[in-house]
């Protein structure tokens, strides 16, 4: 039986990056919104910090998660943020109680 997966990942960009940090959402959403078993993608800001962000995750299955992590476009996009973000993103993976 597949279980959907949510994923809460926190980010923190150095000063004066966030910019780049939407950029990069931005070029990725339609196509992480296009692969399989995306349910949900969806950056938010923190309201209290500009720098802070908190990207919201959906997957049908840890299989279509894992395919995505896999994705030429979010290993490039891996490493790309590497250059704007203040430290490693947090992953807090969520599971429905029921």
């Amino acid at each position: 039986m597949n279980q959907e997966i949510s994923l809460l990942i926190l980010i923190e960009t150095k000063k004066g990056q966030r910019q780049k940090q939407i950029d990069a959402y931005n070029k990725l959403l339609p196509i992480v919104l296009s692969e399989k078993g995306c349910l949900q993608y969806e950056l938010k800001e923190v309201e209290d910090n500009e720098d802070e962000f908190v990207l919201i995750e959906k997957w049908a299955s840890k299989k279509d998660l894992e395919l995505h992590d896999n994705t030429p476009h979010m290993i490039e996009a891996d490493k790309l943020s590497s250059t704007f973000r203040a430290k490693p993103v947090t992953v807090i993976k969520l599971k429905n109680i029921n």
